[in-house]
């Protein structure tokens, strides 16, 4: 009976902050994380829920991961080339 309950609360919907708490961020980075990088979410009218076992599939696959800042090109010279 004990197990039953304990599996009914690790299953159950959490909010944005709950997420925010158990992942160790802001509620403003799981909404950008939404927004951007495919944070699975669920809309219930004004909120979104979340599921524990969807995101921790989401983080171990690099979800939560900062994309790589562009490359800097080398700068192109400005001299002009003259031909002798």
């Amino acid at each position: 009976m004990v197990n039953k309950q304990i599996a009914e609360v690790e299953d159950r919907w959490l909010s944005v902050d709950e997420i925010g708490k158990y992942l160790g961020v802001s509620s403003d980075t799981v909404y950008r994380w939404i927004d951007k990088q495919g944070m699975p979410a669920h809309r219930l009218g004004r909120r979104w829920k979340f599921k524990k076992d969807e995101l921790d599939a989401w983080v171990k696959a690099g979800g939560a991961a900062e994309p790589a800042p562009p490359k800097k090109l080398p700068k192109r010279s400005t001299q002009k080339i003259t031909q002798e």
